[in-house]
């Protein structure tokens, strides 16, 4: 536990037991679903986790105070999104020094599970390289790329927002030295489609071997200087095909551009359009590979916990 940090009674017990804890951003709270869809894929994927046998610890800051593990009066805070502020890793220090409330993107998320002591996150995708990056002057390239470079925490995801630069953005992964490993695929994912014709390296085809793999790292020094990015296609009943996605995009980037639309309001901006282009059907494969994600997250954090017990012996139980 670190000064500065409120645990919830849920995840501080969980984790004072060695049992397992899977940390949830609070950004597709407050940002990146629309009312009530937001507040009830919360408690949604909160639910599903508790049944998993796991703790789950939403972050976010409310007041001033960085919390991991809210109350469902804060999530739904949260959710109506007023004077939410979108907070990357490094805007938590001025949040926190002026009392102010903000949803946690995926780099903050993973910057306060680390402070916490927690090592696996699910989300829906991550942050990456915008499209715009080779147009002067929109040089774009998300917090969360960098935060995997330093910070030692599994992140699940569906790949990169299919907002983004998927080449560029596994480019720099490579660069920062990150690990991708494609959970029972050798294709990155594209978001809402299960392919993108990108190649990855590594691949994994149980939670186990993830797990084994983050534990290699740590061993070797690799795990106390980067994270390691787990890439979970949306399962095939709810993917997209491609290039409709495709469509859609091209029209909601030609609006964001027309609009001068940048930096933080890009991805929402363009996130909200595609609902409206697609009438809903991106929004519903959203939801369903986020709770995919989660999911895998709480069997990747079982594993995590169970190779621990093998080495340290069994925790305490939980009362």
């Amino acid at each position: 536990m670190t000064a500065g940090i409120d645990l919830s009674a849920e995840v501080s017990r969980a984790l004072q037991a060695g049992l397992p804890v899977l940390a949830l951003e609070s950004t597709i709270i407050a940002h990146g679903l629309p009312e009530p869809v937001n507040v009830e894929t919360a408690c949604v994927a909160e639910d599903l986790v508790r049944s998993l046998g796991v703790a789950p610890a939403t972050v976010a800051v409310i007041a001033g105070r960085l919390k991991v593990g809210l109350s469902e009066e804060e999530i739904a805070v949260l959710g109506r999104g007023e004077g939410i502020l979108k907070l990357s890793s490094r805007d938590l220090g001025y949040a926190v020094s002026r009392g102010m409330s903000g949803a946690t993107t995926v780099s903050a998320t993973m910057r306060a599970a680390r402070l916490a002591g927690i090592r696996v996150f699910a989300t829906g995708g991550i942050g990456g390289v915008h499209r715009s990056v080779s147009e002067a002057p929109g040089f774009d390239v998300s917090t969360d790329l960098t935060e995997l470079g330093r910070t030692p925490v599994i992140v699940v995801s569906a790949g990169a927002k299919a907002v983004l630069n998927l080449p560029g953005t596994l480019e720099v992964l490579e660069t920062l030295g990150v690990p991708v490993v494609g959970y029972r695929t050798g294709e990155f994912p594209s978001f809402y489609s299960r392919t993108s014709g990108l190649l990855l390296s590594q691949r994994a085809e149980t939670p186990g071997e993830i797990a084994a793999i983050f534990l290699a790292q740590g061993r070797l020094g690799i795990g106390m200087e980067c994270g390691l990015l787990v890439a979970n296609p949306v399962p095939a009943a709810d993917e997209l095909p491609a290039e409709l996605v495709e469509g859609w995009l091209a029209a909601a980037l030609a609006e964001q551009k027309s609009k001068g639309i940048s930096g933080k309001a890009v991805t929402p901006f363009l996130l909200a359009r595609l609902t409206e282009l697609s009438a809903g059907r991106t929004l519903k494969t959203n939801v369903a590979l986020y709770k995919n994600n989660v999911r895998l997250g709480c069997r990747i954090a079982a594993a995590l916990a169970e190779a621990r017990r093998t080495e340290s012996g069994p925790p305490t139980r939980l009362a």
